[in-house]
């Protein structure tokens, strides 16, 4: 694992698609690495790229082997927000109530009022 939303698989670098996780320098961007390490941790992930790159990284829909969505995962979690631009909303309903506040940089990114993050 990278961060909250970037992992690495048989060396490919994948983002996970419609979500946004804060970055490790950000508060509580370390839970939600751990959290991803925790869900994968002795998992077989299923990816599902969707052929859009962001910074050198594939993006892609992840999966379990019981079918949990790791986008929808984390956000149920309260550790990243839905990036509706890229999900369509699709992770809104997720989202538990003022996320937004907890995680305010992301939220600020989102809204063009934080630089974007640099490539790794």
């Amino acid at each position: 694992m990278i961060d909250g939303d970037t992992m690495v698989i048989e060396g490919r670098k994948i983002r996970l698609a419609g979500i946004d996780a804060p970055e490790l320098d950000h508060p509580y961007g370390k839970n939600a690495k751990f959290a991803m390490m925790a869900l994968c941790k002795g998992q077989i992930v299923t990816v599902h790229f969707d052929g859009a790159n962001s910074h050198d990284r594939s993006v892609a829909t992840c999966y379990l082997p019981d079918g949990r969505d790791l986008s929808a995962e984390l956000v149920k979690l309260g550790l990243a927000i839905d990036w509706s631009k890229h999900s369509g909303g699709k992770y809104r309903p997720l989202e538990l109530a003022e996320v937004r506040r907890k995680l305010w940089r992301c939220d600020a990114r989102q809204k063009g009022r934080m630089p974007p993050r640099l490539p790794s």
